[in-house]
Order: structure tokens, then C-alpha cells, then sequence
């Protein structure tokens, strides 16, 4: 059974836990105390040196990072139709991890550790980038209900609960309707588990 190093708040963490839903992973969760340092003790930097989670061990498979652990599991425990094999449908897939790693994570992310956690943040930029984010993604999902290949992939769950999560950092989904929509999408995929705030 995986081993998911968890905080039931974090996004990136609930991006590991609706992945292993939908594809029927079963999973333990562990959780770690951020605010008691817990991410900085030695047994944990040796589980991820980075001192952050989420990561999962699997055997003796260990895998730090969201957008790589969505990479894993869609590959060993789930079929192409997750993350295609090709190279021009993996590409447009990929490209939505690293939106979600950077363009996604510097706005909406941002934003919302201010808003929900007080944490001394430029919140006022991160609301800026999060209205070009969601701009960028309704405009996108405009003719199309999922972000790639006319079916849901990891694109769409890297993306999915910090956009989701947008209006805990005062950023507003009200102008954007296909992101909306699209959202909705994904709270009806079979297997599908929330958070709070989702």
C-alpha cells in the first residue's frame, strides 16, 4: 500500500490524493506536522531533502514532488489515457504540470497563504498573476471541457485544486465560466474525493 506524507489543507497533497481515488490506489495517509517542523526533522529530509510535502513511498519507491508523483502513478498504476505515451499528446500534457508548478503556484497559491494561513506574502502581485491565470485557462477551455486530449489527464488535476481553492485567496472564479464548468467536470469523475474548501 502507498504511503502518502499528507496535510489534509495542501492542494499539491490533495492532487496525490484524488489521483490515487480515481485510479482505485489504495493508500495510507500519514500526516505531517508543518507547524510543528515536523517537514524539517531528519527522518523526514531523508524521505524528501527539500523538507516538503507531499511524498509518497511506495515499497521502496520514494517520490517527492506533486506534479512527479502524479507522473508515477499515472504511469504504474493507470493506462495512456491519463498520460499518453506519444510524444506530441505528452508534451501538451506536460505543459500544464509546469503551469501548475509555476504559473498556478505563484498566483492563486500565493494568494491564498495570505488569506487562509496570514502568511507575510506580496498577496497583492499573487491576485494580479491569479486573474491572468484564470484568464488564460477560461479563454483556453473555451470550445473544449478538458484542459488536453477531449479527456480528463493529469494536466487537469496538477491544475485543478489551487484553481479550485482560487477564492480563498480573494481571487474570484465568478468572471470566469469555463473554469468553472470545468471544474464541475472534475468534481464528477468517478471515484472523485474532496478537501475542505473543495
Amino acid at each position: 500500500m502507498i504511503k502518502i506524507y499528507d496535510l489534509e489543507l495542501s492542494g499539491n497533497c490533495h492532487k496525490v490524493r484524488l489521483m490515487s481515488a480515481l485510479l482505485g490506489v489504495e493508500y495510507e495517509l500519514i500526516p505531517v506536522d508543518l507547524l510543528g517542523g515536523e517537514h524539517k526533522s531528519p527522518q523526514f529530509l531523508q524521505l524528501n531533502p527539500l523538507g516538503q510535502i507531499p511524498v509518497i513511498v511506495d515499497n521502496d519507491i520514494i517520490i517527492r514532488d506533486s506534479q512527479a508523483i502524479l507522473v508515477y502513478l499515472a504511469r504504474k498504476y493507470g493506462n495512456e489515457d491519463w498520460l499518453p505515451l506519444d510524444a506530441e499528446s505528452m508534451a501538451k500534457v506536460m505543459q500544464w504540470l509546469s503551469f501548475a508548478a509555476h504559473e498556478i503556484n505563484n498566483s492563486v497559491f500565493i494568494a491564498r497563504l495570505y488569506f487562509r494561513f496570514n502568511m507575510d506574502v506580496d498577496w497583492e502581485s499573487a491576485q494580479a498573476k491569479g486573474k491572468q491565470v484564470m484568464q488564460i485557462m477560461n479563454e483556453h477551455l473555451q470550445h473544449r471541457d478538458w484542459l488536453e486530449l477531449d479527456r480528463p489527464t493529469i494536466a487537469d488535476i496538477a491544475c485543478y485544486p489551487y484553481v479550485g481553492l482560487a477564492p480563498e485567496g480573494k481571487v474570484s472564479l465568478d468572471d470566469y465560466p469555463n473554469v468553472i464548468a470545468w471544474i464541475e467536470r472534475i468534481k464528477q469523475l468517478p471515484g472523485y474525493i474532496g478537501m475542505p474548501g473543495l
